[in-house]
């Protein structure tokens, strides 16, 4: 049975997405701003909708209150393609940086464009960093929320962190307090797998870390952070009366946070 959901679950979200966006181009682009950015928002409601009839996964969203007004940066970890959509929708106006070639891909490069997200070519590292903090602070003097991956692609959950620069410079540059975010979602949605679990997938945003730490202050607070929030996440889940499925990794951060904490 959990195959079969799985396999309806991911045509129809595989559908679901161009779908929405042939329907809606026709009046999409002549949207202004305030209200394009919640054509997006309908679609990943829709996908937590399909999420929760066809496989029982539910969505629990922790921390709202931490969320401060105008401009920030948004640090998450990423753990499963379930990440970037779900936590766009929580925020009022985010930009995120992806890559460049993603703009090329009809339809979806196109509502990218119109969103003045934030692509960037990997292939030159620095001159895309100087590119990204520079398209950054437009974004937020306009009071638009940035949202980053710092470890820069999906981490399976449990594993060791890699936290990169990006992140610490632009927290350097930009001057602006940086939301971190930890999740539990690659538990439920597997970053290279076809299941999609049952349960309660977790977002959880924490306090802003201000402006006026250094580069190595900022790093080692933001890195954990996230991830002793990702392990309580962990705990949480596991006492759940549908827990996610097990793994080496995750049950020994589980294990090491009670220890810690009692």
């Amino acid at each position: 049975m959990l195959h079969l959901r799985s396999f309806i679950f991911n045509l129809l979200w595989y559908i679901n997405l161009p779908l929405q966006m042939i329907v809606q181009s026709p009046f999409y682009f002549f949207l202004k701003h305030e209200n394009a950015v919640k054509v997006p928002k309908r679609w990943a409601y829709s996908s937590h909708w399909l999420h929760r009839v066809i496989v029982g996964t539910h969505v629990e969203i922790l921390g709202k209150e931490n969320l401060p007004e105008g401009g920030y940066l948004v640090a998450a970890k990423h753990q499963s393609t379930w990440d970037f959509y779900s936590i766009y929708a929580e925020l009022k106006d985010s930009s995120f940086v992806l890559k460049s070639e993603l703009m090329k891909i009809p339809f979806f490069g196109w509502y990218v464009a119109k969103l003045d997200h934030i692509p960037i070519r990997r292939a030159d590292r620095s001159q895309a960093l100087r590119a990204m903090t520079k398209e950054a602070k437009i974004q937020i003097a306009g009071n638009r929320q940035i949202l980053i991956f710092p470890e820069g692609t999906r981490r399976a959950p449990g594993a060791d962190p890699a936290y990169r620069f990006g992140i610490t410079r632009l927290y350097l540059e930009l001057n602006c307090p940086v939301v971190p975010v930890a999740l539990n979602s690659g538990q439920f949605w597997p970053r290279r797998g076809f299941l999609r679990y049952p349960g309660t997938i977790r977002l959880s945003f924490l306090k802003p870390i201000q402006p006026g730490l250094s580069a190595e202050e900022f790093a080692q607070e933001l890195e954990q952070r996230i991830e002793e929030e990702c392990d309580r996440l962990y705990v949480l889940g596991s006492q759940d009366e549908v827990p996610p499925p097990p793994s080496e990794a995750v049950s020994v951060r589980i294990a090491a946070y009670k220890a810690k904490h009692g």
